[in-house]
């Protein structure tokens, strides 16, 4: 499976040049989703009125967090990064020697990563993009996912669907582009996200009057 993740991300992950850097930053930043949390705010309360907005926002805001929560389990970090001791973290691609063909552990390659030291490396990283240490389980692809679903469950338009679907991909490869995740750690992720998004649209649709 590994080699598999491996060789994928490989294919996936490419030097497109500064302004393909920034952009892919921008992407995987928050600033420049907050006309689209926006759209579905006005979109949810167009559909289910004041009060079921109300819903939806804590709902949201629940899922969101929970997916982030739950993510950073297996990376060791956040509210309840410490319920799983034992378990082996994956580290990010950044830091993955075997992808670079060295024979160093990963600490070492976190250190040349944080000096931008030169080399003709296998694995483009994009100058900003150097953070974090393990990357098992994508919190990006959790919460775009968690709030994907939530929100395209309630506002029930084709087109609002097709967009999120969009949207999600395009955080997620976004994830890899800067060598943050694997493929299958945004898979993993996704899985968190769809569960918590449809457990939490399942809340909303005891709670509202819709």
């Amino acid at each position: 499976m590994y080699d598999f993740d491996h060789g994928l991300f490989l294919a996936l992950n490419f030097d497109g040049g500064p302004a393909l850097d920034r952009l892919m930053l921008a992407i995987s930043g928050t600033l420049p989703w907050l006309p689209l949390y926006g759209l579905i705010l006005w979109l949810v309360w167009r559909r289910t009125g004041l009060r079921n907005m109300l819903i939806f926002i804590v709902l949201m805001l629940v899922a969101l967090a929970l997916s982030d929560m739950v993510s950073g389990i297996f990376k060791h970090n956040g509210l309840l990064g410490g319920l799983l001791p034992d378990f082996q973290p994956r580290w990010r691609p950044m830091f993955t020697p075997e992808l670079e063909g060295l024979a160093i552990a990963p600490d070492s390659l976190v250190a040349l990563r944080r000096a931008a030291a030169p080399g003709d490396w296998a694995v483009h990283v994009p100058a900003g993009a150097v953070s974090g240490r393990y990357g098992t389980v994508s919190a990006h692809a959790a919460t775009i996912v968690a709030l994907a679903v939530l929100s395209a469950k309630v506002i029930r338009r084709r087109w609002f669907v097709w967009l999120m679907i969009a949207c999600t991909i395009l955080i997620c490869y976004s994830r890899i582009y800067l060598a943050k995740h694997f493929p299958m750690d945004l898979v993993w992720g996704s899985l968190v996200g769809w569960f918590l998004g449809w457990a939490a649209y399942r809340i909303f649709r005891r709670l509202a009057r819709c």
